[in-house]
C-alpha cells in the first residue's frame, strides 16, 4: 500500500495516523513539544504518520517572547510546516478512508485557528475542514486522538462523548454543556471512551514537564493501537 508524507513516498504496512497542526507555538498555533512528542510516539511505537494543516490565516501572531500579539499575518499551513519540516498537506485532502486514526494535538491555535472556543467558549463554530475531517474519521470507526485542549473540538462536534482535559472548571463546565462526559485526569494519564473510539489526555491543561508530555502521547499512541487489533 502507498502512503505519502509530503514530498517522499514510501511503502508500508503500518498503521498510518493523520495528525493535525494549528500552526507553530503554544499561543497562537500547536503546541510544539505536543506535537513533536506525538510525531514521536507514533514512530517509537511502530506507526507512521503524515501531518496536516488548514490552509487559512492565523487568528493573530504571538510573540513568544514578550506573550504579546503583533502586527503580522501569518498562514497556519505554513507555519505548520516548521514543525513537519516541510512534509505537510492542506487539510482539504485528507481522507478519512487512507488513514487508521487522527489525531490532534494542543495549544492555543486549536482554539483560535481550528476553532473559535478562545472567544466563543461553548458556542464555538469549527473550521469546515476540521469538522468534516473528525466526522468522517468517527462514521468509518477509526480511533481519534485529542491532547490537552483539543478535546473540546471533538466534543463540539460529536457531543456525547467522554474526555478529560485535566481539571480546568471552566472547560469542563463547556464540555459538559456541549453533552459531553468529563474525567479528571493527572500527567501521563489517557482516558478512552472506548464506544466511540475517542482517546484523551490533559497534557499541558496542567502544569506539566516535557518528559510528562511525552509520556502522555506514548499513552495516547497506545490506545490508539489497541482499538486497530
Amino acid at each position: 500500500m502507498f502512503k505519502f508524507v509530503g514530498k517522499y513516498e514510501f511503502m508500508t504496512n503500518k498503521p498510518v495516523f493523520a495528525v493535525v497542526l494549528s500552526g507553530c507555538g503554544v499561543y497562537d498555533g500547536a503546541e510544539i513539544h505536543e506535537a513533536t512528542l506525538t510525531l514521536y510516539a507514533i514512530k517509537k511505537l511502530g506507526a507512521e504518520f503524515e501531518i496536516f494543516a488548514p490552509d487559512i490565516e492565523m487568528h493573530h501572531t504571538i510573540n513568544h517572547l514578550t506573550g504579546k500579539p503583533v502586527k503580522e499575518k501569518r498562514n497556519v499551513l505554513t507555519e505548520s510546516a516548521r514543525i513537519a519540516r516541510g512534509a505537510i498537506k492542506p487539510l482539504t485532502e485528507y481522507k478519512a478512508s487512507k488513514y487508521n486514526g487522527l489525531i490532534f494535538p494542543g495549544g492555543f491555535g486549536v482554539a483560535k485557528n481550528l476553532c473559535t472556543f478562545a472567544f466563543d467558549g461553548p458556542d464555538c463554530k469549527v473550521l469546515p475542514e476540521v469538522e468534516k475531517a473528525i466526522k468522517e474519521t468517527a462514521k468509518l470507526g477509526k480511533p481519534i486522538g485529542a491532547l490537552c485542549i483539543s478535546p473540546v473540538l471533538i466534543v463540539r462536534i460529536l457531543n456525547n462523548i467522554t474526555v478529560t482535559i485535566g481539571n480546568d472548571k471552566g472547560t469542563i463546565n463547556a464540555i459538559e454543556s456541549l453533552g459531553g462526559k468529563h474525567i479528571l485526569a493527572e500527567h501521563g494519564e489517557v482516558v478512552v471512551d472506548p464506544v466511540n473510539k475517542i482517546v484523551t489526555s490533559p497534557c499541558y491543561m496542567l502544569t506539566a514537564t516535557i518528559d510528562q508530555i511525552g509520556d502522555s502521547a506514548i499513552n495516547v499512541v497506545k490506545e490508539m493501537l489497541k482499538m486497530l487489533i
